[in-house]
Parts: structure tokens; sequence; C-alpha cells
């Protein structure tokens, strides 16, 4: 039997769990993420920037040549390069060394290198928690099925917001501060939204009653996303549960993360291992 090679010892390590060694590279990994954010938002503030700037630049640059190394060194090993490099996780891994690349030219984007936080989410695979990343997907397929209602919904709150907007600046005018039809409808966004920061405000009795159906209206709609959301939410689950089948009396509707059948008590399969596989997958 012949020695795995460095390329295969690496992958195990890199895009495994279930050794230790891809245990401990995975916790580090994220130790060495928190690490670097704690830098990008120590930065950020003035005091600490100015007194630590020098010193807070070079651990930067260390986060990014590590950052860079391991990126490297997923391509070498993985068995397909170009499918890792196009997966979710390739396309983050890309994007949290860019921005300390790109802030060469432009300083400022140094700071979206905050994106290195979505990569934290590889501690659900570690920590076996790969339920709640179904449960996301639930919630996330859930949002897809509803896209159209959200956009017809949207589309009625835009036309709304422009007409209440086009309105107040026919009756409050430059005069009370409503200067242009697109600060108008900001105004009208941030009033059916009931943020209501008060930078402007109507004077006129009819510009505050119009004012006040604007904020009434908002309390009206604001129910119907939420609605719409949660009524595709509930038909996922349901469909999702059917697909848990109870071995002993193939009875349905058992929750994602039930152990037994609530109709006759056996055991049911593994949650885990209803969601994926037990081989690892290429794309990390």
């Amino acid at each position: 039997m012949t020695e795995p090679s460095i390329r295969t010892n690496l992958y195990v390590i890199i895009f495994g769990t279930h050794t230790r060694a891809g245990k401990v590279f995975d916790l580090c990994l994220i130790a060495i993420i928190v690490s670097s954010l704690l830098v990008l938002i120590l930065e950020s503030i003035p005091e600490v920037n100015a007194q630590w700037h020098q010193q807070l630049h070079y651990f930067e640059y260390g986060f990014t040549f590590l950052f860079t190394v391991e990126y490297i060194v997923r391509l070498y090993c993985s068995p397909h390069p170009k499918a890792y490099a196009k997966s979710f996780y390739g396309i983050i891994d890309l994007l949290a060394i860019l921005p300390t690349y790109l802030s060469l030219l432009f300083p400022t984007v140094s700071f979206m290198a905050v994106i290195r936080l979505i990569r934290v989410m590889r501690i659900f695979r570690i920590l076996k928690l790969v339920r709640y990343l179904q449960d996301s997907n639930i919630l996330m397929r859930s949002l897809l099925m509803a896209r159209r209602k959200i956009f017809i919904f949207f589309s009625s709150v835009s036309i709304l917001v422009t007409i209440f907007g086009v309105l107040i600046y026919v009756i409050e005018g430059p005069e009370h501060g409503f200067s242009s039809i697109p600060k108008c409808i900001y105004w009208a966004i941030v009033t059916i939204t009931t943020v209501g920061y008060g930078d402007l405000v109507p004077q006129t009795p009819l510009g505050q009653g119009l004012a006040s159906l604007t904020m009434l209206l908002g309390y009206s709609i604001i129910a119907v996303p939420t609605g719409i959301i949660t009524a595709e939410l509930s038909k996922e689950m349901n469909m999702h549960r059917q697909l848990v089948k109870c071995p002993n009396c193939s009875q349905t509707g058992h929750d994602n993360d039930a152990l037994f059948c609530k109709h006759c008590g056996s055991q049911l399969a593994d949650p885990d291992k209803r969601i994926v596989s037990g081989k690892p997958s290429s794309h990390g």
C-alpha cells in the first residue's frame, strides 16, 4: 500500500474536518480571521490608528500573506481547482485577500476585508452543526419562492413613495426644506417606513395631514412582506418534514432535528446524515 502524497495529506487537513489535524487547522484559521477583523476594527478608531498605525499595518499585511498562502495551497491540493475557485467559499477566500492589495491604490478599500467574517461559517462544519445550515437553506428557499410577490410589493411601495414625494414637494416646496423631488421621495421613504429622522418636517397643515396619512399607511403595509415570507416558510418547512420518514412505520411529518419517530418511537436517521454524506467536498 502506497503512502499518501503530500497533496493528499494537505487536502485531508485543509478541506476535511474528520481528522484532528483538520479540526485544528480550521480552528486556527478561524482564530486568525477573527484576529484580522479585530485589527481592521481597531484601525478604524482614530485614536488607536494614530498611535499604532504602523503596527496595525504590519499585522494586516501578515494576515493577508497567510491568507494568500492558504488560498494558493487550497488550489494546489484540491482535486478540482477550478471547481473550488468558482465555489462559494473559493470566491470568498479570494475576496478576503484582494482588499489589502487593492488598498495600495485605493486606501479605503482595505475595510472591505470585513468579508473575511463570512469565512467563519466554516465553524458549522467543524462543530457538526450542518443541520443549522440546512435550516438556513430552508429560509433562503422560502425567500426565493416569495421573490415575485416581494418584487410586486416593493414595486407598489416605490410607486407610493414617489407619489407622496411629489405631493409633499407641491404642498411644502423649497421654502420648507423640500427642495427637490428626490429629496421629497427620501422623506416619503423615511416616513412610510416609520423611521422618522426628523431632518425634513412638513410645516403646513396640509403637509402634516399628508405626513400623517403616510405614517398610517406605513403601519398598514409593514406586515405585508412578513406575511408573504412566513407563508412561504411554513410551506417549505411542511414540505421538508415530509422528507423525514420513519424506517419502521414509514410515517412522515417529523421535525428536521427529531431523533425518534413520534408515531412508533423508533430511532430515526442521524440529522446530520440526512443532509450531507460522509464524503468530503472538494469545494471546502
